[in-house]
């Protein structure tokens, strides 16, 4: 029974470094991106995971995934980001209960924007990850990431 216990704690173990490092790298950018585009994380996946649709729309169920967010909060989120003309929905032809979401050239100038502060951002949290013993080998297999 033993190694099956150090079986669980090692992905355990995984699992906490992970969720750890995550944490690191959200807050970093959370500020980055709020202070200098008024954008919050998640607002910045969306629009970015719309941008990679190539001009193409969402359904929202789709874009709920991308985002990680519940049903709810990504009509709430939506909601906030058709306020401020960064995206907009369009009602599915074929099925009229079905509601995509598309980005706006508002919504992609702002992404554009944003997308260096993203990216240098992320690559400075990800140098000071590689300085804490516990995140180092994480850290260092996400910069190696094929770009």
């Amino acid at each position: 029974m033993a190694v099956a216990d150090d079986a669980v704690e090692i992905r355990s173990q995984g699992w906490r470094t992970l969720a750890a490092l995550h944490g690191l790298l959200e807050s970093e950018l959370e500020r980055a991106l709020q202070r200098d585009h008024d954008l919050s994380v998640v607002e910045y996946t969306v629009l970015d995971a719309l941008n990679r649709q190539d001009g193409w729309h969402m359904r929202m169920a789709q874009l709920a995934r991308a985002a990680a967010l519940s049903s709810s909060a990504t009509t709430r989120l939506v909601n906030r980001l058709e306020n401020r003309g960064l995206l907009t929905r369009i009602l599915c032809d074929d099925d009229r209960r079905g509601i995509y979401t598309e980005l706006t050239p508002a919504g992609r100038a702002a992404l554009d924007a944003a997308r260096p502060t993203h990216d240098a951002t992320l690559e400075a949290a990800l140098d000071q990850a590689a300085e804490v013993p516990e995140l180092a080998h994480l850290a260092r297999v996400l910069h190696e990431l094929p770009g």
